[in-house]
């Protein structure tokens, strides 16, 4: 079959860097051993220094802690309202702590406010026992995870994050543990939390992360501190539709980290925004369909795209659909048929499949003989 491209969709013009610079230098107002600021949905590098450096990041190691939580919560291995039975060893840990008591049930959710929320270390152990049965098992978990995300420069021997000289990270793998972690939306309702409370209101929680209540927009993402790895932070903040992480490691106090942060992410939301270039289901095309009970099917975007742009800079867009000249029947929802793409200065700078909106079921063998019949009068 022959595949034809369609142009019926206007280019657009638009503000759009399609190679965003990354600032390899200090920027003013950050202090901080390492530091990288990125994009949530394109994940574009805007600024960093030291981002693979290998640095004790305490706390922060929570992120970690918590997206295999909330993939376990999405899907279905475990659900929010599950209750977790506190061990002796949870129970052990000091240091930031939810006071659990051994024998002690709290559900997953109120777990999870603990962490996110008061960086509960025996939080993190009751939930790493609950989840493999063991805090070292939940570990392997872990360095497994780090190691499918593509963070180089981590290895994790606790939950928690307290100091030990084999456990560390780098900025860039703390940023990339942050974006995926951000993809499970219902993350920001515990990360956000200024003020709450457990055990009917006997235990009161405040936020670590100051920005949460400081900061326009901040709704995420953990804090750390400890005397090896100082004061670090991976914080994140959405306006109009983009959402940055900045992560600052090894600042001298907890008030030059929160500093850092902002002027991360002031320059960021500054100089930065983003245009969604496709809505995920939004029609692109229609593809004629043979031998179908349908004579055509509507083609939609798979997944929405989103473009970074640097809002000085003019650039552009131009969208290309490339579909088959014709389509044979059947067709399940969701069968991929063709693609569009967004080209810029003559480069494509992304691309999605789009897919059918529908099941098209092939034509029996006596419609096909009476619209043959039909055809002939």
């Amino acid at each position: 079959m022959k595949a034809r491209i369609c142009f019926f969709l206007l280019s657009v013009v638009f503000l759009f860097n399609t190679t965003a610079k990354a600032e390899n230098e200090q920027l003013d107002g950050v202090d901080a051993k390492a530091y990288i600021l990125i994009e949530q949905n394109t994940g574009r590098v805007l600024a960093e220094n030291n981002a693979d450096e290998r640095l004790p990041i305490a706390s922060v190691t929570k992120i970690m802690t918590m997206l295999l939580i909330m993939e376990a919560v999405d899907n279905k291995t475990i659900s929010l309202d599950d209750m977790v039975t506190v061990s002796e060893n949870a129970m052990s840990y000091g240091g930031s702590t939810m006071f659990l008591e051994a024998g002690e049930e709290l559900s997953v959710n109120d777990m999870l406010k603990g962490i996110a929320v008061a960086s509960a270390n025996d939080g993190c152990v009751a939930m790493a026992e609950h989840l493999t049965g063991s805090e070292s098992a939940f570990v392997d978990m872990m360095n497994n995870r780090a190691r499918e995300l593509g963070m180089n420069n981590t290895n994790f021997v606790n939950t928690n994050g307290l100091d030990d000289d084999e456990h560390y990270s780098s900025a860039r793998d703390v940023a990339l543990m942050s974006r995926e972690l951000l993809k499970h939306p219902k993350i920001t309702d515990y990360t956000s939390i200024w003020t709450d409370e457990l055990r009917g209101g006997k235990f009161q929680l405040a936020n670590t992360n100051k920005l949460i209540r400081f900061y326009t927009g901040a709704n995420g993402l953990k804090t750390g501190s400890t005397s090896n790895a100082l004061c670090c932070l991976s914080a994140s903040a959405k306006r109009d539709n983009m959402q940055l992480i900045a992560v600052v490691l090894g600042a001298p106090t907890s008030d030059k980290r929160f500093a850092s942060a902002r002027a991360l992410l002031d320059y960021g939301f500054a100089k930065y925004k983003v245009k969604e270039l496709v809505k995920a289901n939004e029609k692109l095309c229609s593809a004629d369909i043979v031998n179908g009970i349908e004579k055509t099917v509507n083609g939609i975007a798979k997944e929405s795209k989103t473009a970074l742009f640097e809002k000085n800079n003019n650039k552009e867009i131009e969208k290309r659909i490339f579909t088959e000249s014709y389509i044979n029947a059947p067709i399940k929802k969701g069968d991929v048929l063709g693609y569009i793409e967004f080209v810029s200065d003559g480069k494509v700078i992304d691309k999605v499949d789009i897919i059918s909106e529908i099941d098209v079921d092939k034509k029996g063998i006596g419609q096909i003989m009476k619209d043959i019949m039909i055809g002939f009068m």
